[in-house]
């Protein structure tokens, strides 16, 4: 019987992000997914707002955090990954395609800084490589086509699929970014959709479907194959990709892509600072004649 991992989710409504702590509930060994950094990208200001409350929920529950997970380079919000590590002494683990990630933007922001080889972060994974916390077994799995770096964990009976699924009323991820697939991303998703039914899924991000007036994050691979409003069974790769493809030409960016793409493959930390103390991110600036 799969072991049963204790989840506790922690939702930011300023970037609809939902972090986690998972724990291994014979030794109160746990991992943080996904923190979120508070940023406000009009006044340029960060804290640590949302990673504290982590922080104090891990001392109030006798967790100690032994790693900090991150599914991909996130595009909607910042990594706190740095802070917690800072405060907890866990290694920020992220997967090996990241260093694709790196070599796409690195040139679009001209980051002299960035190593393309991930150095940035502690630990890179790789499709099945395997780790324990405490007693609970996880399991890492490549699951690409929203971006080619993202990783799903496989924890106890849990699943974190980060932005590759969202809840069935929802659908799934974009995936028109640099390097991602639309093709990639559906045969990422029946990849995930081929484990046990009733294994649990959590989501990284919930915008409430229409119809729905409360946020969700967890389901299940039996209500995924059965009810995802975009690849539920019996649709098509080609039904999927012409209907991924359709909707991603009319999304917008996500409001904090900038800050939060430059920052992110930095494994969550800022540029270094200019000769005046100040840190300074980039805004690239494309003009486009009316002629």
């Amino acid at each position: 019987m799969t072991q049963a991992a204790e989840v506790q989710a922690f939702f930011d409504p300023a970037t609809n992000t939902i972090s986690y702590m998972v724990v291994d509930p014979s030794t109160r060994k746990g991992v943080f997914i996904d923190p979120v950094l508070d940023y406000d990208h009009a006044s340029g200001k960060a804290a640590t707002t949302s990673a504290e409350l982590m922080l104090d929920a891990a001392q109030a529950a006798g967790v100690e955090i032994v790693r900090i997970l991150e599914t991909h380079a996130h595009a909607d919000h910042l990594s706190a990954a740095p802070f917690l590590r800072e405060r907890t002494g866990a290694p920020v683990c992220i997967g090996k395609h990241i260093c694709q990630v790196q070599s796409i933007f690195k040139p679009v922001f001209n980051l002299s800084d960035v190593s393309e080889d991930g150095s940035e972060f502690d630990v890179l994974l790789g499709d099945g490589d395997t780790f324990d916390i405490g007693k609970l077994p996880a399991t890492v799995l490549h699951t690409p086509g929203h971006t080619p770096a993202c990783v799903s964990y496989l924890i106890g009976d849990a699943l974190f699929v980060g932005d590759t699924l969202f809840m069935p009323d929802y659908g799934t991820a974009r995936a028109d970014f640099p390097g991602g697939s639309a093709r990639v991303l559906y045969a990422s998703i029946r990849r995930l959709l081929d484990l046990p039914p009733e294994t649990r899924i959590f989501v990284c991000h919930d915008y409430k479907a229409d119809g729905r007036d409360y946020f969700a994050w967890e389901t299940t691979v039996d209500a995924q194959r059965k009810g995802n409003i975009h690849i539920r069974d019996g649709i098509s790769e080609e039904e999927f990709v012409a209907m991924r493809t359709q909707r991603d030409a009319s999304l917008a960016a996500p409001t904090l892509l900038l800050p939060s793409i430059q920052v992110n493959i930095r494994g969550g930390k800022w540029p270094q600072p200019e000769s005046n103390g100040q840190h300074y991110l980039k805004i690239p600036i494309k003009y486009e004649s009316a002629q």
